[in-house]
């Protein structure tokens, strides 16, 4: 089946008969509604936002399983309506499943031992931990930990547990480089002084001074000890102070002045510290400057597997256009590539996955440097690489590497063509690239969660359209043990709320197939038409559409004011191919807007009552930059925004992301794709907001964009959030949100909130 079909194909018939709504007829009018109309629609919103939460599937997402020791049992937290849920244990091994203790005896102990009334749909257990033979429970209460005899249901105050068993364990792509004062033989001990290397018997008081050249200004520091404990890798640091920004809060408790709050943050094109690397030899007190660049991390070293002769280390060059796993030589300082990735592009530093296998000299990589993200098995020794995974689609990470069965874990996306090339499967594959296993064969966007030895997972999965599945299965074959929650949409449907549609259309180049979601009114009429919003996020570091079911969202409640809203993957965002990625490089400004525009056109000539003539956007953080370059770079179709925290000058923001993506050094094309120096290209409705403290994206950011609409005479709204950090708004902001649709597209006044009109409504 042809993708840009598919979205017909995972539509429920549920979801099908809400969609004929959009009848093929042309709509006679726009719709229009009047003052009272639209305080009722805002009622509504809040109503059936309120319902829809309070439905047990919302909040299956979240489903975690706490394992037992012995890792064959676990117990969870099971969802009901209202907020309620119920506890249950299941028993791996046996296949079995049952509440986990006496919901009604174990709400009135609680509420005896804590003097807080508990309810049994609605117990305070934060985590448990059952015995061996499940007949005690500790027990945890936010604050308190007690025993619990299942029997008699007593309750005694106790410690918390010792050590708790945990699925998934987090897979390291890098370790943290950790000073070693001690010699790995504990008969050695290094230390700086006065910006040189000293090193001293661990037993003995004479210090032996390693370096001269060193100073306060220009130190060594960041030292390591060879496994053998005969040599230090140390480095020369040439230190660079980060510059400073500041925000100002107006209104500090205690004060009837401002607060002037200043921190470090580096900018695009700021210079950094760096580091050279050296080796000492400990024995005759020698050193060697190690045959490699400058570097401004300084990275974890990986000893060969017998032979302290050689190490190798990790190196990202400053532009993300080079990555290298480089050998070094103690004995000479001479250095060789193993890994030496270049692209003409960029290199996703977040996303470099490196797992060495010490004793068959082997590193697991994964790369996009042959147009898709796979996996890698390189050789150590030859630099040799071996494809491991293969074809048109994307590895998205690695849960596990099992060295002696040479077996890798990983998730993956855009496999199945006959699905969302976005949902997430879990596989497992040979290092040699054989015996590839699907664990997760369901239609669907999965989250799998391991038990703490791998034996079994739990299996979540769903479509924004179809409620969640949770199963949990054996990891050796795949074969499911038992369902565990099996939800349905029929409550949902019930409130009346019409689930989300997948919407598929050509992008830019049309072949492509572009991927989002349609939100609609619940009382749309087929005869009218509605102005489209765009919920935008076009962050070049991930891809944003939902996946998994979302019955209750911010666009379905905005949706219920009169709005079809949509959200889309356009090209530049990640988890496609590297073609499709690298439209972001040196181009945010982009923002995939030539296959967002394109697509909202398919939609309309599919669906006549989508009215783009009448579309908005929204986003925050680089979504806030999004929308406000919606404005000023595609001001004939995007004619209102709501603009929350933008970068609006990728200069002005953290050097670590726009550096990734815009490239270094800094030049023209970050002020040629810059909001504040186009400010002058706006014509349509744009209001801004942005917290007084935000730490992520300086406030200064809007600033200045104001005071460039301000130059150019262009009228703006801006609101300010008091002593709020990165923030859409809160509950403040998104009603601004709303009502500044309302009034711009709609053509009507929102609820007078200094009135409390919506407190009159029935």
């Amino acid at each position: 089946m042809h993708r840009n079909l598919l979205h017909t194909a995972l539509l429920s018939t549920a979801l099908l008969a809400g969609n004929m709504l959009f009848g093929q007829e042309k709509p006679a009018n726009l719709y229009y509604p009047t003052h009272q109309e639209i305080v009722a629609s805002y009622k509504r919103a809040a109503d059936l936002d309120s319902a829809l939460k309070r439905l047990p599937a919302t909040a299956a997402i979240a489903f975690r399983p706490d394992w037992l020791q012995g890792g064959k049992a676990f117990w969870y937290k099971s969802p009901l309506k209202n907020r309620e849920y119920e506890f249950y244990l299941v028993d791996a091994a046996k296949s079995n499943k049952r509440k986990a203790f006496d919901h009604a005896r174990m709400a009135d102990a609680l509420s005896k031992a804590t003097g807080q009334q508990q309810t049994a749909a609605k117990l305070s257990i934060t985590d448990m931990v059952f015995s061996a033979d499940n007949k005690q429970v500790k027990i945890n209460t936010g604050k308190d930990w007690y025993d619990c005899d299942l029997q008699s249901y007593a309750l005694s105050k106790t410690t918390a547990p010792a050590g708790r068993l945990s699925g998934n364990p987090a897979l390291q792509r890098r370790n943290r480089f950790r000073v070693d004062s001690i010699s790995k033989d504990k008969q050695w001990m290094a230390s700086i002084k006065g910006g040189n290397l000293f090193v001293k018997a661990v037993n003995g008081d004479k210090e032996i001074q390693l370096t001269k050249d060193g100073s306060t200004d220009k130190p060594y520091g960041r030292y390591s000890w060879s496994p053998d404990s005969k040599h230090l890798v140390a480095y020369k640091v040439d230190p660079k102070k980060v510059k400073e920004i500041s925000f100002i809060l107006a209104n500090v408790p205690g004060t009837t002045r401002g607060v002037i709050k200043t921190r470090p943050y580096a900018q695009p094109g700021d210079e950094n510290t760096t580091y050279e690397m050296y080796i000492f030899n400990v024995t005759d007190q020698s050193s060697i400057k190690v045959d490699a660049d400058k570097m401004e991390n300084v990275p974890e070293l990986h000893w060969r597997h017998g032979n302290d002769q050689y190490f190798t280390f990790e190196k990202s060059d400053r532009g993300h256009q080079r990555f290298r796993v480089i050998e070094a030589d103690v004995t000479s300082g001479k250095t060789k590539n193993v890994i030496d990735q270049k692209t003409n592009t960029f290199i996703f530093d977040q996303r470099i996955y490196t797992k060495y296998l010490p004793e068959t000299h082997e590193i697991v990589w994964i790369t996009d440097k042959d147009g898709w993200r796979h996996i890698y098995l390189v050789n150590e020794l030859t630099g040799e690489e071996k494809l491991v995974t293969k074809g048109d689609w994307v590895v998205r990470d690695i849960d596990s590497v099992d060295v002696k069965k040479r077996q890798i874990w990983f998730r993956g996306s855009g496999m199945k063509t006959d699905e969302d090339p976005y949902f997430v499967h879990n596989y497992r594959i040979g290092f040699d690239g054989q015996k590839l296993f699907d664990l997760t064969p369901e239609i669907g966007n999965h989250t799998v969660v391991y038990s703490p030895d791998g034996t079994y997972y739990q299996d979540t999965y769903s479509q924004v359209n179809v409620a969640p599945v949770v199963t949990l299965k054996a990891t050796a074959t795949g074969k499911k043990i038992m369902d565990l929650e099996h939800f349905e949409t029929k409550d949902f449907l019930a409130t009346g709320v019409k689930l989300p549609e997948v919407f598929v259309a050509k992008g830019r180049d049309g072949k492509t197939d572009i991927w989002g979601v349609i939100c609609r009114p619940s009382n749309m009429d087929p005869t009218k038409s509605y102005p489209v919003i765009e919920n935008i996020y076009a962050g070049p570091q991930d891809s944003f559409v939902p996946k998994n079911f979302l019955p209750a969202s911010e666009m379905q409640s905005m949706a219920e004011l009169g709005f079809i809203v949509v959200q889309i993957d356009g090209m530049g965002t990640d988890n496609r191919s590297k073609a499709f990625h690298d439209v972001c490089w040196k181009n945010i400004a982009d923002a995939g807007f030539p296959d967002r525009i394109l697509w909202m056109k398919a939609m309309a000539a599919k669906y006549p009552q989508a009215d783009i003539n009448r579309v908005g956007i929204y986003g925050t953080s680089a979504g806030g930059q999004n929308s406000t370059g919606a404005m000023l770079f595609h001001p004939e179709f995007y004619k209102a925004a709501v603009s929350a925290c933008g970068c609006h000058d990728n200069r002005i923001d953290k050097q670590w992301w726009n550096e990734q993506w815009m490239g270094y050094p800094v030049g023209p094309h970050y002020d040629a794709q810059s909001n504040i120096t186009n400010a002058a290209k706006l014509k349509g409705n744009l209001l801004l907001i942005v917290g007084e403290a935000d730490s992520n994206v300086p406030p200064e950011s809007t600033y200045r964009l104001a005071d460039e609409f301000k130059k150019a005479e262009k009228d703006v709204d801006l609101v300010i959030i008091g002593g709020s950090d990165h923030t859409d708004g809160g509950p403040y902001g998104r009603a601004k949100k709303r009502d500044f649709f309302v009034r711009h597209f709609l053509n009507v006044e929102p609820p007078n909130r200094n009135l409390n009109e919506l407190a009159t409504v029935n």
